[in-house]
């Protein structure tokens, strides 16, 4: 039996009326655009959670011989790849650490900030946790990779700042279905204490009340490593071993779609 709630009286002077009907499958109805939640449930197992502080694929050869260009190494196809980093890092520093920033950053990041954010981004990061604080989030997973980069070639002189890698076993993905961040962060968000931060930050998101758009932000990256298995990786700030009540749980999945 379905329940109709007016949420305005209907009169010739407004039009706008909303009607939310309720099913046993919680699908909800608006009248003027409309509104659906879906549901999916899954089974999520989390079988490892360990909390790292640099992700070895983000870095590869040929960003090591193009940074040893920007800092001005005369002959970089001379040396041998297995040594590309060790001497990146001695032309690292004969710059300041700020200097370096800079560098690094352009390279990386020149597409997303212009020069006055990357000025300032550089002299930030020697001082605060900026793959936690920097005000926009999407920034973060770049951030964090070059911020450690950094910490490591000036033997610490930069924050240390850690990533989540958490592998799972997730059951109940139809074949239609292709996973997603947003699946991943709403069915990992079913085990976590309602302190977690990313609970607090993204609730209505997570319940299926708004478009989960910012589900990037969250989950920096995933692979799946069999049909049923999957690596995530996400800042250790938004997730940690501590903020999860549960390692074994039932997911329950709402999706927000708007016509």
């Amino acid at each position: 039996m379905e329940r109709i709630i007016f949420r305005k009286p209907i009169s010739i002077y407004n039009w706008s009326i909303f009607a939310e009907i309720r099913y046993s499958s919680f699908v909800k109805l608006r009248l003027s655009f409309i509104k659906i939640i879906k549901l999916m449930k899954i089974h999520i197992k989390i079988t490892d959670l360990k909390k790292v502080s640099e992700l070895d694929f983000y870095w590869k050869n040929a960003d090591y011989k193009n940074l040893l260009k920007e800092f001005g190494y005369p002959d970089v196809e001379a040396i041998a790849e297995n040594e590309l980093l060790d001497y990146l890092f001695l032309a690292i520093l004969d710059y300041n650490p700020a200097e370096a920033a800079a560098v690094i950053l352009t390279y990386k990041m020149s597409d997303k900030l212009n020069e006055g954010q990357i000025r300032n981004l550089a002299n930030e990061m020697l001082l605060d946790k900026l793959a936690e604080e920097y005000p926009d989030p999407a920034l973060h997973f770049d951030i964090f990779n070059i911020n450690q980069f950094l910490r490591k070639a000036y033997n610490g002189s930069f924050p240390d700042t850690e990533a989540t890698i958490i592998t799972a076993e997730i059951h109940g993905i139809g074949e239609e279905d292709e996973m997603t961040k947003e699946i991943l962060i709403k069915g990992l968000s079913n085990g976590l204490r309602e302190s977690n931060l990313v609970k607090r930050l993204y609730g209505d998101q997570l319940n299926g009340n708004l478009p989960f758009e910012d589900a990037g932000k969250v989950i920096w990256h995933f692979r799946k490593l069999s049909e049923n298995e999957v690596e995530i990786i996400t800042s250790n700030y938004l997730i940690a071993r501590e903020d999860f009540g549960l390692m074994e749980f039932e997911a329950e999945l709402k999706y927000f779609e708007e016509d």
